[in-house]
């Protein structure tokens, strides 16, 4: 809550502190609609030095720039038609109560309880995030339209006039000239604001790791789910004591009770299980899923385990280490940090593993992240320099905040890169799907026609999107 308050004081300062440079330089500011374009001069100056002087190498680089541009493309088109499929076919991802389309705003990680899944992002966030985004986005449309020889007439940076903190940077440049290029030049200059987003998100994760692996220190593991096994329906013989004769999925509903967790026994052995976690499992073709009637569900543990009986778990290794020169039956207390960071002690009483007798056990579980398809091979890259099952806490008290700030501003590069390459509208992505059909059809009319299409399937796919999201709370 403190670093809070701080956050809205830094961005109360923020405002103020733009609000009094836009007045002072009221003769470079020009009014566009809700903008205010604040124009600045050594933008051009910069933009003309790096753009000539470097403008042979920045010619043979717009071969990969436009790679980059198509792949960028390929990913997002692929990752919105995914996201609809999945929306609306699966289960699990409906469950989800935020919105698909989310916005990308302060405390959006609180405000739609995605806590869990993306870290604060808090106002300094987004600023400091911005300004490199915006900066790096538009001057390097700058260099390479300098770089073929195109002018630049303005640059510098819009602010949306009711509420400053939002912003970004702006680089004009001469249109008349710009429409006599080649259409090589104009796909090099368009794909170049994206180019520069990849290269920056990829100096920035270089600098996150290095961050990481400076500040953080494993000091916990990370368990996500209690032991469970894949039962048979049919070989249930008992819910809460009560004996069962037929066991079908509806006999064992029917006696399963709301609000608590209910004992499952096939013969000897006994399982847990709640009504809620029973009832999404009706379409597993007479299997289930039970989780053990563990000592680690009983007493309710949660959180990273970090200490057992005040020594430090710093990976798996350790805790099973620990766990072995244990006995079946001893009573140990286990330390865990919760997502508040506070710590909670848990008295287990330590059983026998199900499975191999006589090994002490507590019953938790790892599960192992997907990795498959496009976004599991996304996620297993860029979560590769750490391990999800291991706790890690920061050596020094500024750690977190700039981990956070650079995981943010690596996450915001790569997603405006990827949403700039949407072959629609105003967006980059627009006019380079259409020189690009263009050249391939030599066709300005069928070009027009499947811009046009793409604007209004893409449109429909984002409607379908939050009407569908709509009609979950209903």
């Amino acid at each position: 809550m403190n670093f809070i308050i701080l956050d809205l004081s830094l961005l109360a300062i923020f405002l103020i502190s733009i609000s009094i440079l836009l007045y002072k330089n009221k003769k470079n500011l020009v009014q566009d609609g809700p903008l205010y374009l604040y124009k600045a001069q050594w933008g051009i100056n910069l933009i003309k030095n790096v753009g000539k002087k470097y403008s042979n190498f920045l010619k043979k680089i717009s071969y990969v720039s436009m790679g980059v541009g198509y792949v960028l493309m390929a990913g997002i088109v692929f990752l919105i038609l995914q996201t609809v499929y999945l929306y609306l076919t699966t289960p699990i991802a409906r469950a989800i109560k935020a919105p698909p389309i989310m916005p990308l705003i302060p405390y959006f990680p609180k405000l739609f309880g995605l806590s869990s899944m993306f870290p604060p992002f808090y106002f300094i966030y987004f600023i400091l995030a911005l300004i490199i985004v915006a900066t790096v986005h538009e001057f390097s449309h700058g260099i390479f339209a300098k770089a073929f020889g195109i002018r630049i007439k303005t640059t510098g940076f819009a602010f949306f006039k009711y509420f400053p903190a939002l912003f970004g940077a702006f680089v004009e440049q001469d249109e008349k000239q710009m429409n006599k290029q080649s259409r090589f030049a104009k796909m090099s200059v368009i794909s170049a604001g994206v180019f520069a987003n990849v290269l920056t998100g990829f100096l920035f994760f270089g600098l996150l790791i290095l961050t990481f692996s400076l500040s953080f220190s494993a000091s916990g593991v990370v368990f996500d789910t209690y032991s469970y096994s894949a039962v048979k329906i049919s070989n249930i013989s008992s819910v809460n004591g009560i004996s069962i004769a037929d066991s079908n999925y509806d006999n064992i509903l029917d006696l399963l009770e709301e609000n608590k967790t209910n004992n499952v026994s096939i013969g000897d052995v006994n399982y847990l299980t709640t009504i809620e976690f029973f009832e999404k499992q009706k379409e597993y073709n007479g299997s289930a899923i039970l989780y053990h009637d563990s000592p680690a569900l009983n007493a309710g543990l949660y959180g990273a385990i970090h200490k057992i009986d005040g020594e430090i778990i710093n990976n798996r290794d350790t805790l099973k280490k620990i766990l072995n020169e244990k006995n079946i039956g001893d009573v140990i207390t286990i330390t865990s940090i919760d997502d508040d960071k506070k710590e909670i002690e848990t008295e287990i009483v330590l059983g026998e593993h199900p499975e191999e007798e006589g090994r002490t056990w507590i019953g938790i579980g790892f599960m192992e992240k997907n990795t498959e398809g496009f976004r599991g091979k996304i996620y297993s890259f860029f979560s590769s320099f750490k391990d999800s099952s291991i706790y890690y806490t920061p050596d020094y008290e500024v750690s977190y905040f700039i981990y956070h700030l650079l995981w943010w501003i690596v996450l915001i590069n790569f997603a405006v890169a990827l949403f700039n390459m949407l072959p629609v509208g105003i967006l980059d992505g627009g006019m380079f799907f259409y020189l690009t059909l263009e050249g391939l059809t030599k066709s300005e009319k069928f070009s027009k026609k499947a811009f046009s299409f793409m604007n209004w399937f893409f449109l429909l796919l984002f409607v379908t999107l939050m009407v569908r999201w709509v009609f979950i709370f209903f």
